[in-house]
């Protein structure tokens, strides 16, 4: 097993090194009973009780509140409706912060609950606010349960998965590690049911697992796929991943000990400012953009941005200052960027090329949709989307 040191040029800053710990639906919940499974919880805050003497700065990001408040709306994992998994999550999430809460005080610290939507993480302002929250809680020395907030939610503006959600913490306070705990001991080079499947110790190049990463467990909403794409944000801020087991002893720092099987998605040397990593790595696709290929071609080398003008067309329905996928028409994603306009009045711009942004929208502004301060290139570690098949 690999060795850990604590990395140094790059978090330079911080007196403490932070650790992100994820951990799913189908180890905090019993899947026949769906109770909390406490003797993992004790394990778990065990472990970050020690983590936390070693001089950690630990931050929990936790599913187990829709799967803890089933029973008591009725339901079962297979026939609830998005209305039932809200109701479950009210009753489910006080369950989870109880337990959670008694147990760290057992083991001398204590714990606050942060919950979180799509919008808190994809808004900027609203993403700093998260950010100063959980700092200020860290600072305090209290340790952040994150989690999303199912009771509001619906599948049209959710995270998804808490792989991801996970991740985007990660970026958030600058973390040295992002454990991700599951169900099984790491990456498999396939499906891991399938004979021959090799185990993957070391992955720097997450996009060659993609095909081989599918499946959920039975509680949980991510399966390896999310897993993967969290390591690659996490790889794009800095942050060493680590998928593994989550086992009921250790579940941690064995792994820092290098005394247990897990696969390790290795940081990029060179991670990319804070500003650029929060427009790269989205959560949902508010909208997108195909613009002309000359134009597209340009970006690579240079520091503008483009115009309306430069436009071919339009995908969804955005605002301004909503972070677009932009595409060559080629039909290859080539960069992300916050933008000056919304569809509708792009759509405007863009079918009037002689005459100015005042006269069209009543307000002085410049053709340009995208500003070069605003517009990051993506390089060959990002993953990218594939284009919208409809556009307006």
């Amino acid at each position: 097993m690999p060795s850990f040191e604590q990395p140094k040029s790059e978090k330079a800053s911080k007196t403490k090194p932070r650790i992100v710990i994820k951990v799913g639906s189908s180890l905090l919940a019993n899947v026949k009973n769906l109770t909390p499974s406490f003797a993992f919880m004790h394990g778990l805050l065990s472990d970050i009780a020690v983590l936390r003497e070693q001089g950690y700065e630990v931050v929990l990001t936790s599913s187990g509140s829709v799967a803890l408040g089933l029973n008591t709306v009725g339901c079962t994992i297979e026939n609830a409706s998005v209305q039932d998994k809200q109701a479950a999550a009210a009753c489910g999430q006080p369950i989870l912060m109880h337990a959670f809460k008694q147990i760290a005080l057992e083991y001398g610290f204590d714990i606050a609950q942060v919950l979180v939507t799509l919008d808190d993480l994809e808004s900027r302002r609203r993403f700093l606010n998260v950010k100063n929250t959980v700092h200020r809680l860290i600072k305090q020395g209290v340790m952040p349960i994150v989690n999303e907030n199912d009771t509001v939610t619906t599948e049209e503006i959710r995270v998804g998965d808490n792989d991801r959600l996970a991740a985007k913490v990660a970026q958030m306070i600058g973390a040295e590690y992002l454990f991700i705990l599951t169900c099984i001991d790491g990456v498999y080079d396939r499906d891991p049911s399938e004979e021959g499947a090799v185990f993957v110790e070391t992955i720097e190049d997450v996009s060659s697992y993609m095909e081989a990463a599918s499946g959920t467990s039975s509680l949980g909403t991510g399966g390896m796929l999310t897993k993967l794409q969290a390591a690659n944000m996490a790889q794009n801020a800095g942050c060493t991943t680590i998928i593994s087991r989550g086992t009921m002893e250790d579940p941690v720092t064995a792994i820092l000990r290098g005394e247990r099987k897990h696969t390790r998605c290795i940081a990029h040397s060179s991670p990319s400012s804070a500003w650029n990593i929060w427009l790269t790595d989205r959560l949902q696709m508010a909208g997108s953009l195909v613009i002309k290929q000359d134009v597209a071609d340009s970006l690579y080398g240079g520091d503008d941005g483009f115009t309306c003008h430069d436009v071919v067309s339009i995908h969804g329905n955005f605002e301004r200052a909503d972070v677009l996928h932009v595409y060559d028409e080629k039909g290859e994603e080539i960069a992300r960027g916050l933008c000056n306009f919304s569809s509708d009045e792009t759509a405007i711009i863009s079918s009037r090329p002689e005459e100015t942004v005042k006269n069209i929208l009543g307000y002085a502004a410049s053709h340009r949709l995208i500003n070069s301060e605003n517009l990051v290139v993506l390089a060959e570690h990002h993953l990218s989307w594939d284009e919208p098949a409809q556009s307006e």
